[in-house]
């Protein structure tokens, strides 16, 4: 009988669970549940999620991995109870402590040399440095810090109550701020300056380790982040540009060798295999086409049939989607900008056509900052995420990109990618990653449209100037 494996999801809004064939990646069975929305969570919420999704799913396994939101900041006492809700990835006060910490550290280059990333709000170290500040009684009492997916892996395996030890994986501690990708190696001088006194980390696991036992008797890979989950998923390769178009936007890819970039728009990602993920996010992604659509008193669906409608450039407006602040670049002050707005240009189609082409300029701005840190070009994007169903995102994204872009069938890549890592680590020490068949796709091309950038590059390094 072929073994099946599970792969999980735990994002900011929900849990997925896929049951997948060990042998080649066939999905069998599928779920889902909420999660609270917010941008803190008690991981109780999380574990709940996962009993609702996996209950006829799980059991059937025999390994599993989870692969969960990046950065989220889990705190617990000596007894291992959870000492408040996890901030997450998208709680953006820890601001200020993070330009102070990157001063207090001897400024980018170091933490670049180090971390390889400069850190932003969205780093667990910066929401450690805020906790203490703002909740010393809560610092004082911390005894561990894990990641959410260390978190619900180590529930898996029966967490403090069977005495085991937590474990993460190279991938997502590399999005912590004090974990040496290159060396895969913690930084506790890192976090102990965050937050003032010394704390146990998880021990950071083989890609293809198992790590534990569930109740019964599922071997627990060692999970990782939901961006390294998507590459597994996605079997993405050196050459390979991944866009994400969700509640963040991402722009990574999979590289031989560590990235440090010190302007801080890279992170120096680790990925979940021995290799190297360097990624660029923002804050405003599929969110600005649903504002907009709204707006236009529409759903996604008529936004992106009004922006086929209008001509590219939209008539001359121009939108900066920096409706609540921007991880890259840095402005978690900013806000969103309209310009070139008259009388013959205000119709719902080309507002429709601006925001579309301002999602996909901030997404092209951050390839050009991957690009310009791996000295490597693309020969493709692909393009997933809610906002790559958008017939009006396919068409233009080539235009922006200025390379061919492939969308594979929707999918949950991400799960999919914690049930491929399960399977590696069912096929035992030494073997290598299993190759599954990758989805079937489109590619989408078009004549490149740069006057489109250079009209929203004049709007976003103006507006720099006002919005500081």
């Amino acid at each position: 009988m072929n073994s099946l494996v599970a792969g999980i999801d735990s994002s900011t809004q929900s849990t997925k669970v896929l049951l997948c064939r060990a042998e080649d990646g066939a999905v069998v069975g599928e779920a889902s549940a909420p999660h609270p929305d917010g941008t803190e969570c008690h991981p109780r919420h999380w574990w709940d999620a996962l009993q609702s999704a996996g209950r006829d799913l799980l059991e059937q396994a025999d390994a599993v991995a989870v692969a969960a939101q990046q950065h989220g900041m889990v705190v617990v006492d000596e007894v291992g109870e959870v000492i408040r809700p996890a901030m997450l990835w998208n709680d953006v006060k820890s601001a200020p402590q993070a330009a102070r910490l990157v001063d207090e550290f001897g400024g980018a280059r170091e933490w670049a040399t180090r971390t390889g990333s400069v850190p932003t709000m969205s780093f667990t170290v910066t929401k450690l440095r805020w906790l203490a500040e703002n909740e010393p009684s809560n610092a004082a009492g911390v005894d561990r810090v894990l990641l959410p997916h260390d978190w619900l892996t180590w529930r898996l395996a029966g967490g403090p109550v069977a005495d085991h030890e937590p474990t993460t994986d190279r991938g997502d501690a590399s999005g912590t701020g004090y974990f040496d990708p290159a060396s895969g190696s913690w930084l506790p001088d890192f976090v102990q300056r965050a937050l003032g006194h010394a704390v146990r980390l998880p021990r950071v696991a083989a890609p293809s380790e198992i790590v534990g036992r569930t109740h019964w008797g599922a071997a627990i890979a060692p999970g990782t982040g939901d961006n390294m989950g998507a590459a597994l998923g996605l079997g993405l390769r050196e050459g390979d540009m991944a866009v994400s178009i969700g509640t963040s936007g991402t722009a990574y890819a999979v590289t031989p060798r560590p990235a440090a970039d010190v302007t801080g728009s890279v992170a120096g990602f680790a990925d979940a295999t021995g290799r190297f993920l360097p990624l660029v996010a923002t804050v405003n992604a599929a969110r600005v086409l649903v504002v907009t659509a709204r707006m236009l008193g529409t759903d996604p669906a008529g936004l992106s049939d009004l922006a086929l409608k209008a001509a590219p450039g939209a008539g001359g407006l121009t939108l900066l989607p920096y409706l609540d602040g921007e991880r890259t670049p840095n402005r978690p002050d900013a806000n969103g900008v309209l310009r070139g707005l008259t009388t013959s240009n205000a119709t719902p189609e080309n507002l429709a056509r601006a925001a579309v082409e301002a999602v996909l300029c901030s997404l092209a701005d951050a390839i050009d900052h991957v690009m310009a840190v791996t000295g490597t070009t693309p020969r493709r994007v692909v393009l997933i995420g809610g906002g790559a169903r958008s017939a009006a995102i396919r068409a233009l994204a080539p235009a922006i990109f200025g390379v061919p872009v492939t969308v594979p069938e929707p999918a949950e890549y991400v799960a999919l990618g914690a049930a491929r890592q399960a399977a590696w680590a069912l096929s035992g020490p030494g073997a290598e990653l299993p190759e599954w068949a990758t989805a079937s796709s489109q590619t989408y091309e078009a004549q490149p449209q740069p006057r489109i950038r250079e009209q929203y590059a004049v709007l976003r390094d103006d507006a720099a100037a006002w919005q500081r």
